[in-house]
């Protein structure tokens, strides 16, 4: 597996790299099963696969949440390693935003709501960094979990509306055993907010399959003890973010 970290052997890698496509699995480190999940498919349809550990500074809002993200670098190497992967993008900052940030991509209808209502500029750090990365490797096929289904719909409207020749391949949500959806920020919770976690999913399964309005199963979150943010009704799914102590945690039902 090759290791890169400049935007100049990445271009050089891809001019160079051989016939066949590419399967990109572009991610923020931090890697769990669902990440690896992904690679595996990419590797399975494609002729290579490729991935990117990027924790990307536009997309927070808050500093010390920036600070906290988990950046275990190594073990996320041999992960990737092991799921077949054949090139990883590691870039600092600097070679992502020469410009300092100073040009973005802005959505300005879905971007404001659910998760980026409360998260000014969120979606376009997303969507900047997601172009950057798809226009540097030119992949045939890049691949996105379903977990975060209001990301997943922003980058297909990215793609469209750039005329990008990639198509983007969702990927069903990966779980937990207990139902927890997997996240990286899972890491980061309490013995007792673990336990507590797989409540968010529960209920919002049991709101859906009892045909409870999204006020019900907020009010039904709230009562498990979550900071609820919002639950909301969106293209044939409910979705919902909420807070267990410092820990932001996001799911879907369908």
């Amino acid at each position: 597996m090759k290791v890169i970290e400049s935007v100049a052997g990445l271009v050089e890698e891809r001019r160079t790299g051989g016939a066949g496509d590419t399967g990109f699995v572009p991610t923020m480190g931090a890697l769990h099963e669902a990440h690896l999940s992904l690679v595996r498919r990419a590797k399975s349809e494609n002729a290579r696969a490729w991935a990117s550990i990027f924790v990307n500074p536009s997309q927070f809002n808050d500093p010390a949440d920036l600070a906290r993200y988990p950046r275990p670098l190594e073990q996320d190497l041999e992960m990737l390693r092991a799921a077949g992967c054949d090139l990883v993008f590691v870039p600092p900052a600097r070679e992502v935003y020469p410009d300092s940030y100073r040009y973005r991509v802005s959505e300005n209808e879905l971007s404001l709501k659910y998760c980026g209502a409360g998260r000014p500029g969120h979606f376009d750090g997303v969507l900047t960094v997601v172009l950057k990365l798809l226009l540097l490797t030119r992949p045939e096929r890049a691949y996105f979990g379903e977990k975060d289904f209001q990301q997943l719909q922003l980058v297909e409207g990215l793609v469209q509306a750039f005329f990008l020749d990639t198509a983007i391949v969702r990927h069903p949500l990966v779980r937990e055993p207990d139902g927890l959806a997997m996240s990286s920020r899972n890491r980061l919770l309490s013995a007792d907010e673990r336990k507590r976690a797989p409540a968010l999913h529960r209920v919002l399964e049991a709101s859906v399959a009892g045909r409870q309005p999204a006020a019900g199963a907020a009010a039904a979150l709230a009562r498990e003890g979550f900071d609820v943010e919002y639950v909301a009704d969106h293209d044939g799914r409910r979705l919902a973010a909420v807070r267990l102590g410092q820990v932001r945690l996001i799911d879907n039902v369908g």
